[in-house]
């Protein structure tokens, strides 16, 4: 399987990571070998159709800061478009940084792969929050699969849950908590009683928030999950405009100690079900399992006959989001050679 990777910050480091240290474990287990063509970042890229060596690649990237320094196959400043179209590979994944505002450059990167025939795996919400059913249509007009795991719970498997241990029964409602940084911060407010303004700061040292938290604070980044479920699981044609979209900004201390004194606690809760689609704080009940601390993520499907199913585990890394797309390339290859 020869991969295309656009963006190669931390998941695109990663997979290359786990792609060079258990190459052999893939060819043992699932009978492929995975070969990394081409990588693009935002200041080059570089091409080896014979597969590019590994550890050069990310040595590359940790010393120059960028993969266009690749010895005698790196170049800078190429359209992305022309190497997806150029380049012969069987899979794209596109990793470049989520953009709610029009999706690009990961939107037109999807298109371009799947217009020239190649499978996609994306860690990249914007484009599924903006245009995922037209996305869903065009992979299975070209006959090819789009997977994107990691955009929801990085390496935990929401989706594949639904998907994959949840069918024959009828899933009537899809609740949870789906991004760590505002749930981090919703446990620091209550529990060490400090402002939003304080619990972000702390979150932004740990490495927990971007510099620029607010598509976290706003909802935004919980909405994109929403809308990927909505579509993939619940096979609702819905976009991020679709939904009542509530951010934690006026969250207060006085309301986080109300609701412990009710045996509840806030927190930012996308939902799902059969009349509405929305993000908002809500205050949630000690004893319910979705109601979980710092940043891990849970999700919990409300079935017909299974009653309430609910999965925990981090909702972030970029280890983590890179075993999903291991998961996902791994699910692609099994589908095409059946």
């Amino acid at each position: 399987m020869r991969i295309i990777i656009t963006g190669f910050g931390a998941v695109g480091q990663n997979l290359a990571k786990i792609l060079k240290d258990e190459n052999e474990r893939f060819v043992h287990s699932y009978g492929f070998k995975p070969s990394i063509v081409a990588v693009s970042d935002s200041r080059g890229y570089c091409i080896d159709e014979n597969g590019l060596d590994l550890n050069t690649l990310l040595k590359t990237k940790e010393g120059h800061g960028t993969v266009a320094r690749y010895p005698g196959k790196g170049e800078k400043d190429a359209g992305t478009n022309s190497i997806i179209n150029e380049v012969d590979a069987e899979v794209l994944v596109e990793a470049t940084p989520t953009n709610f505002r029009d999706g690009e450059p990961g939107l037109s990167n999807i298109k371009t792969a799947l217009a020239s025939g190649k499978h996609v795996v994306t860690t990249n919400k914007g484009p599924l929050a903006l245009a995922m059913p037209a996305l869903l249509e065009l992979a299975q007009h070209k006959d090819l699969r789009f997977r994107f795991s990691g955009t929801v719970g990085a390496g935990t498997p929401f989706l594949d849950l639904a998907k994959k241990c949840l069918p024959g029964d009828s899933i009537t409602g899809v609740w949870g908590i789906l991004n760590g940084t505002t749930n981090y911060i919703l446990t620091r407010m209550e529990e060490g009683s400090v402002s939003l303004k304080k619990a972000l700061s702390e979150a932004q040292t740990k490495g927990y928030a971007e510099s620029d938290p607010s598509s976290d604070i706003e909802g935004l980044d919980t909405a994109a999950k929403v809308v990927i479920i909505a579509n993939w699981v619940l096979k609702r044609r819905v976009s991020i405009k679709d939904l009542e979209i509530v951010g934690v900004d006026n969250v207060s201390p006085e309301w986080l100690r109300k609701a412990r004194a009710n045996g509840k606690k806030v927190k930012l809760i996308g939902r799902l079900d059969e009349y509405r689609a929305s993000v908002k704080p809500e205050e949630i009940p000690f004893a319910d399992p979705v109601c979980v601390p710092g940043i891990l993520n849970a999700l919990s499907y409300s079935t017909l006959h299974s009653g309430q199913v609910t999965l925990i585990g981090p909702g972030a890394g970029g280890e983590q989001t890179a075993s999903a797309v291991i998961r996902d390339l791994v699910d692609i290859r099994g589908e095409y050679v059946a």
